[in-house]
């Protein structure tokens, strides 16, 4: 059954996660140090418990131990090869992906670890079996007979030469009774002896009172001397008269014995034997010694074997482990140079070249190839470097002109998908940072619908906020879909307007203040000379005259309005206590309108303002009257009527806020400040048109808000700094006007 690629791929891709959710390494290191500890415990129990040591165990078991003890063993050095992989790995250019140190090692401990157990095992087997043969009763007997076969033919040559020492040396007592050694008779009884008993050497020796060997008869005596014949401990043993036989010499059988003690006169006679059976002999008794040595160490010499077998092939893992790690740095060099340099050109750094191998093998032709790709690189991105400088350059002068002109500019392309907007569009439309990409229907469907209409230039009225501007808009068409720019002439038409209705205040103001004073003269005339004279129905006489004195003072107050609309006087600025100032304004309404609650609200400071303390009262009395006029209006008012005025001082700049919790600001609340707008019946519409006037004259902003909870907030914003440049103008102008008088009277 073939398992398909992706099956595998899936699964390993599994363990791989299951490893980094739950650390087995660690795990299976403990568990194999502990397999290691636990086998060898019951090995040495195994071989302990096996009997007599002279008893050899059962070579399966054996085996079974050394491999029980080596595979364990084998895999605890991996697994520490494998974190001194791991450790290597770490310190290259991958870092913690790297895994050829790993996959080297785990590659050749398999190679090395499977053929070095099945020769151990092949090794142990054999030599067990081996052992167990040699080790066996068959080869013990065979030895022993050999020694015994030996042993008798030397105990045999042994019993013969001391059967004729004895009667040979009784022999020579007897001749020696009757003559001397020196007789000329006793050579050939001592020669007949030799020829008899067929001897190879016979010699009679003397021992000095010095201890010193003399020959006094020989027959055959090779050369050599007399001490090897008749060593000093040999003739205290031969004192009691026994003889000594021997067998020392290698190739004959020694006989040795006193003949008289008086005279320490010694008999040494030896007969040739076979130097072969003698030598067999010895070996073989030397055999058989060292044969029953080592089956009394045969368990032990069984358990070194094996023991040099594991170091063997644990000595052949450690070895194939370190040439894998080799293997792997010199593998994984070239690989880190190419990774090295490969960041160090996406960090930007095109020169740099990776060093090629001498030998042209993969190696060597991947670093020529990227080499060449570097070099390659580095001439595109030159040319690439110096065309986007031009376009740079070309991009930062449109943005410096697209930025510097005060008109907004709108780039979309055939989707009507904004591509490009000017930080002048960006303010006048109130739009986010991110708006390259949006639909401009999502921005604004009144530009949108003007640019599917056709149509090339228009004037259109914006919501922005809460505010209603007015913008000239013109789209021109580009190659990959329109340019719309649009001016904000909101302002501009509130000052024509405003302008128009100056005007116009001053028209009324000349045309209608003039009769005035003729017609309220004329009714106060009449009064006065036809009030009395009137009989019939003089109640409505005097009515209808007081209706037009008091319609006219009406009048006139309006037209001092227009007038004061039309031509306000220049501020006079000076520093003021602004609280006082806010103080005095709230002061008027409060003694007026007890009902309402008043509040004035400084924060424990006491700022001073450069000002026109009359106009800037003007304005905060107007901002007062008309949150009075709301709140006293209100006919849905539920709350306790609250006007409350804050000042706060921020850095640079002064803030006055009035807030009231009246009816809240209207629909039309973009358009307060114009001249003639009001939402009150007998209102003129010039209070906040005068406010308005007044706060930009002193360097400052007017804007409205909702109150939470109902009500109007009213915000009145200073700059100190632009004020302050004022003072020394102010002072010039009034030191001015005071020298007017003086010089007047003069002249």
């Amino acid at each position: 059954m073939i398992v398909p690629a992706s099956r595998i791929y899936r699964l390993r891709r599994r363990i791989a996660a299951a490893t980094r959710r739950w650390p087995i390494m660690p795990f299976l290191e403990g568990l194999t140090l502990s397999a290691v500890l636990v086998i060898a415990i019951i090995s040495y129990l195994v071989i302990s418990g096996q009997g007599a040591p002279e008893r050899l165990m059962s070579p399966p078991l054996i085996a079974l131990l050394l491999v029980g003890n080596l595979v364990p063993i084998m895999g605890l050095m991996v697994l520490i090869a494998r974190r001194v992989a791991l450790a290597r790995a770490a310190r290259s250019e991958l870092g913690n992906r790297a895994r050829l140190h790993v996959r080297l090692v785990a590659l050749f401990a398999a190679i090395a670890m499977i053929p070095t157990l099945l020769v151990v095992i092949f090794a142990s087997l054999l030599f067990q079996f081996g052992i167990e043969f040699s080790f066996s009763d068959r080869s013990r007997v065979v030895l022993a007979s050999a020694e015994r076969v030996a042993q008798a033919y030397v105990r045999e040559s042994r019993e013969r030469l001391l059967g004729d020492i004895v009667p040979m040396a009784g022999d020579l007592r007897d001749a020696l009774t009757v003559m001397t050694i020196d007789d000329p008779r006793f050579a050939p009884i001592f020669a007949r002896q030799i020829a008899y008993r067929q001897l190879s050497e016979a010699a009679i020796i003397s021992v000095e009172r010095d201890g010193t060997p003399q020959l006094i008869a020989l027959a055959n005596l090779d050369k050599r001397p007399l001490r090897k014949r008749l060593p000093p401990g040999l003739i205290q043993l031969l004192q009691g008269g026994q003889p000594y036989i021997t067998a020392i010499s290698g190739d004959r059988i020694e006989g040795t014995m006193l003949l008289d003690k008086a005279s320490q006169t010694f008999l040494y006679i030896s007969r040739s034997s076979d130097p072969v059976v003698l030598s067999q002999a010895a070996r073989a008794r030397s055999a058989l010694s060292d044969y029953s040595r080592l089956v009394d160490r045969s368990r032990v010499l069984q358990v070194r074997f094996n023991v040099a077998l594991m170091v063997v092939s644990l000595s052949i893992l450690g070895i194939a482990i370190l040439v894998a790690i080799r293997v792997a740095d010199r593998l994984v060099r070239p690989v880190n140079e190419l990774v090295a340099a490969a960041r160090r050109i996406a960090g930007g750094d095109l020169s740099a070249r990776v060093v090629a191998p001498p030998g042209q093998d993969e190696i060597g032709a991947l670093s020529t190839a990227f080499n060449r790709m570097t070099r390659k690189l580095g001439e595109q991105t030159g040319a690439l470097v110096s065309a986007n400088s031009q376009l740079e350059s070309r991009s930062a002068f449109i943005e410096a002109v697209l930025s510097g002109v005060t008109a907004g500019i709108i780039s979309i392309d055939e989707d009507h998908r904004i591509t490009l907007v000017n930080p002048s569009a960006r303010q006048m439309l109130a739009l986010p940072e991110e708006v390259e990409g949006v639909p401009l229907a999502d921005i604004s469907a009144e530009l949108d619908r003007f640019l599917t209409s056709g149509e090339r230039e228009v004037v259109l009225q914006l919501p922005v906020g809460n505010e209603l501007k007015t913008l000239a808009a013109r789209a021109v068409s580009a190659e990959a879909g329109q340019v719309l720019t649009f001016d904000d002439i909101t302002q501009q038409i509130a000052d024509q307007r405003r302008a128009a209705w100056a005007d116009v205040a001053r028209r009324i103001a000349h045309e209608i203040k003039n009769p005035l004073t003729p017609i309220q003269l004329a009714a106060e005339r009449l009064q006065r000379r036809y009030g009395k004279e009137v009989v019939s129905d003089p109640s409505v006489f005097e009515r209808l005259t007081a209706t037009i004195v008091r319609q006219v003072g009406d009048m006139r107050r309006i037209v001092d309005e227009f007038s004061s609309f039309a031509r306000m006087p220049r501020p006079s600025f000076r520093e003021e206590a602004i609280v006082d100032v806010a103080r005095q304004a709230l002061f008027l309404h409060e003694v007026a309108h007890p009902g309402i609650a008043f509040a004035l609200e400084t924060g424990g400071e006491a700022p001073t303002m450069i000002c026109d303390r009359r106009q800037l009262g003007q304005a905060l009395t107007n901002i007062v009257k008309n949150a009075v006029e709301a709140i006293t209006e209100n006919k849905d008012q539920q709350q306790p009527p609250a006007i409350v005025m804050t000042i706060a001082k921020q850095d640079r700049m002064l803030s006055i806020e009035v807030a009231d919790n009246g009816p809240g600001l209207p629909a039309e609340r973009d358009r307060l400040t114009e001249p003639y707008m009001t939402t009150r019946a007998r209102g003129t519409g010039l209070g906040l048109a005068i406010v308005r006037k007044i706060v930009e004259d002193h360097s400052g902003t007017i804007s409205f808000r909702d109150r939470p909870g109902g009500g109007t907030i009213v915000d009145l914003d200073f700059n100190l700094e632009a004020l302050s440049g004022l003072a020394g103008d102010a002072s010039d102008e009034l030191e001015a006007q005071e020298r007017l008088p003086a010089l007047t009277r003069s002249a």
